[in-house]
Parts: C-alpha cells; sequence; structure tokens
C-alpha cells in the first residue's frame, strides 16, 4: 500500500490531501505536535475508510521532526509522498515584528519544510521515486505588510521547493508547490477539495513532465 506523510495534520488543505490520496489506496500517517488534535483528524480520516496513523512531531523543532518521521518510516516504512502544510504566521504591523518572532515563523514555514524532505529522502533516493510537495501561499508573491512573517515563509519555502525540484527532478523525485493565492474555504473558489486535487495531478506527473508549481488562483 502506498503512504502519504503529511506534516501540519490539521482540517483545510490538509485534510482534504488526505482524503483525496487515501481515495487511490493511500495510507495516511499524520503528523502534528498536538496529540488532541491529532488523533481527531486521524479518526476522521478512518471514518471515511482511510488506513490512517498518528504521529506527534513538531515542525518548530526541526531536530524533534526528523526523529518523528523517522519513528514513523520504521513503524510504516517509507513514504511515497510526503505533504509538507505547516507554517508560522502572526498578525502584527512592521514595526512591531521582532527579529526573534521572524525567525521563529521563518523555521516553521521553511526549516521544518526542509528537515521533513531531508528525513524521507534517502528512502526515495534509494528507490528512484517519491514526491515532495509543499502548499505555499500567494503572500509569497504579493505580501502585506501585516503578515510579512507569513509571506516571508512562504517565499522561503518557494524558492526552497524550487531548489529541490532542479535538484531531485532528475532522478525520477517531483518536488513541486502548490501556491494557493486566496482563502481557503469550503465552498468557495478556494475549496480545499479543489486544491487537494491540485496536490494529487503534482503526484501522478510523470518524469520528464514536472512541474514546479502549480499557482491556485
Amino acid at each position: 500500500m502506498p503512504t502519504l506523510f503529511v506534516v501540519g495534520a490539521g482540517p483545510g488543505v490538509s485534510a482534504a490531501v488526505a482524503r483525496r490520496f487515501g481515495r487511490e489506496g493511500f495510507s495516511v500517517v499524520a503528523i502534528a505536535r498536538r496529540h488532541t488534535a491529532l488523533e481527531e483528524f486521524v479518526q476522521s480520516l478512518r471514518t471515511a475508510g482511510v488506513e490512517a496513523h498518528a504521529q506527534v512531531g513538531d515542525a518548530a523543532d526541526s531536530a524533534g521532526l526528523g526523529l518523528a518521521i523517522h519513528t514513523a518510516v520504521a513503524q510504516q516504512g517509507h513514504p511515497d509522498v510526503l505533504v509538507y502544510n505547516a507554517a508560522g504566521a502572526r498578525y502584527r504591523p512592521l514595526a512591531a515584528l521582532a527579529p526573534e518572532d521572524l525567525m521563529d515563523d521563518l523555521q516553521v514555514s521553511v526549516g521544518g519544510a526542509l528537515a521533513a524532505a531531508q528525513a524521507v529522502l534517502p528512502g526515495m533516493r534509494e528507490r528512484g521515486r517519491g514526491t515532495l510537495l509543499f502548499t505555499g501561499g500567494g503572500f509569497a508573491i504579493e505580501p502585506i505588510p501585516a503578515m510579512a512573517s507569513l509571506g516571508a515563509g512562504k517565499a522561503a519555502l518557494r524558492n526552497l521547493a524550487f531548489s529541490l525540484h532542479a535538484d531531485l527532478a532528475p532522478l525520477g523525485i517531483h518536488a513541486a508547490t502548490v501556491t494557493i493565492c486566496g482563502m481557503v474555504k469550503p465552498g468557495t473558489a478556494f475549496d480545499p477539495d479543489q486544491i487537494a486535487e491540485r496536490f494529487w495531478a503534482l503526484h501522478v506527473q510523470a518524469p520528464g513532465a514536472f512541474e514546479r508549481e502549480v499557482l491556485f488562483t
């Protein structure tokens, strides 16, 4: 059975992606920092008929996140797909944004993404296949001052995804970002189930036709 690891598991995009891949026969390993919310997430997938497992891991702690992923690999096997959906954000005017707060948010948005990718890549390189997908955001392209830490994080994540794409595509490993240029809300143009379809479409692209980004506008 193919396996999807979701870092930053929660309602919205990550839940929709987990259900979408689950319909294709994937088992899901959900990784998040809050145990109670994580168990609720996993139970909702099981109720929907998806095999799901919980693994506590905090994107703010790269070493701890790497350990959580290695533990999940030991228990469930190497993932075929990693989806990174964690982000650091705070609504704060630029004049009041402390550099330390910016760095904390960057750790969640992009430091954790690199740690997660590094944790799963050895297995993907060994098999010569795999998919790394990152949830991007429109603030990477058109930032707003009051959400500067989120915009900086998404911009850095976009750049990281592009770098991983260039590095890994020749090896048959697909790295890409779904850049969501709007507020995610069911029943709107930014419905999470529709966004999840873009994640699936990227995963099934053939080697030689890998895209590095899908803009969801």
